[in-house]
């Protein structure tokens, strides 16, 4: 009776999900693609379908190095530990032996001896690790090492022409230099810092196209290529600057390229140790350049009208006047002087010449006189 068309037909349709019509329209086309989880009335084990969860990206910061940020596991030593039985020991066991203090002693490397230097030493040596140096190949670190002394030498130089400019204008002479050549030294250093970091920041740029012409880390295209476009471009026009804004402009120049490097670091653009190269070198940088602009502020409060070079060509320009002024006055004074003394002796000739006449004439008179007498005599 069982087995027979009516039961099996009866079976089959209470092994079939429950179907809507379509003359119930769109609400009943709703209701039979919804999921099985939402059909409440539906009292028949369903199977629940595999809801997918949200994945979790990691971040990967501008400083941290390239890959996966995790230590491999030891798998052989975890294996090892696990076959060791475990051991009792009930005279360590107390009431506090399973508490957490709050205040509690570092159980690192770092918490031997002293608690507060155990932590300092611990810092100091996390600094020391992330900002490793071990990595960098010896050329480059050498070679980035001597691109830094030039940023110092004209740092320093500046510092030292501050402080000899503000001392001669507080005791009147200077340590080395007067103070004309103390600005006029300055104003050759000052060229030399702005031009050469206009080369370094247009040699940072060009570092991006080589390595995509090498094709490291893969072909980039134009998002590689802008790097070196922007370099030279916001460089050289800083020569044209003054002083101070041409030195702001380098310094930012500077941050941004080495977050542009870190960036491209973490994805593979650059060798893992690149970014920590590039901080290093940024740093010291940055330093002279903050190094020189205040050197140059303490000169401007000392001395608010800093000289330029037309100043001295103006001020040579009116000592040459003044020169020359000073030896017409002397050649005219000399000249009067000359007419003088040749007044003086021609009015001493013409007296003398006048005293010859006179005796002259007298001589005459008297030869007159002595023949007319012989004459009187021989009549």
């Amino acid at each position: 009776m069982l087995r027979s068309t009516a039961t099996r037909s009866l079976l089959k349709s209470f092994t079939k999900a429950p179907t809507a019509r379509s003359s119930f329209g769109a609400a009943s086309i709703q209701f039979r693609n919804a999921s099985p989880l939402h059909q409440v009335n539906n009292n028949r084990p369903q199977v629940r379908i595999a809801i997918p969860r949200l994945t979790t990206t990691s971040l990967l910061y501008a400083t941290t190095k390239a890959g996966p940020p995790f230590d491999k596991i030891d798998e052989k030593a975890e294996q090892k530990l696990a076959k060791e039985p475990l051991e009792a020991h009930p005279d360590e066991v107390s009431g506090g032996s399973s508490v957490r203090h709050v205040f509690e002693k570092g159980q690192g490397e770092g918490a031997k001896g002293d608690e507060m230097t155990g932590a300092i030493k611990a810092d100091l040596r996390t600094i020391k690790e992330t900002f490793s140096l071990a990595d960098v190949p010896k050329e480059s670190l050498y070679i980035g090492a001597a691109g830094i002394l030039p940023y110092a030498a004209t740092s320093l130089s500046t510092v030292f022409l501050a402080y000899d400019i503000n001392h001669a204008h507080d005791t009147g002479r200077g340590i080395l230099f007067s103070p004309e050549t103390a600005h006029q030294l300055l104003d050759l250093i000052t060229p030399i810092q702005i031009g050469y970091g206009a080369v370094i920041i247009s040699f940072l740029g060009a570092i991006h196209w080589g390595l995509e012409y090498a094709g490291y880390g893969g072909y980039h295209s134009y998002r590689r290529y802008i790097y070196g476009v922007i370099a030279p471009a916001v460089a050289w026009p800083t020569i044209f600057m003054p002083v101070e804004y041409a030195l702001i402009t380098q310094f930012l120049a500077f941050n941004f390229l080495y977050f542009a490097d870190a960036r491209a670091t973490v994805r593979g653009w650059f060798p893992e140790w690149y970014s920590v190269y590039r901080f290093v070198l940024t740093f010291f940088v940055g330093a002279s350049i903050v190094i020189s602009l205040i050197g140059r502020g303490q000169i401007v409060k000392a001395d608010h009208t800093l000289r330029n070079p037309v100043d001295y060509v103006k001020k040579d320009r009116d000592s040459q006047w003044e020169a020359f002024e000073r030896e017409e006055k002397e050649r005219r004074a000399q000249m009067v002087k000359e007419d003088e003394e040749d007044g003086d002796k021609s009015e001493d000739d013409s007296e003398e010449s006048k005293d010859d006449g006179d005796d002259q004439k007298d001589d005459k008179k008297e030869d007159k006189k002595a023949e007319k007498k012989n004459n009187k005599e021989k009549k």
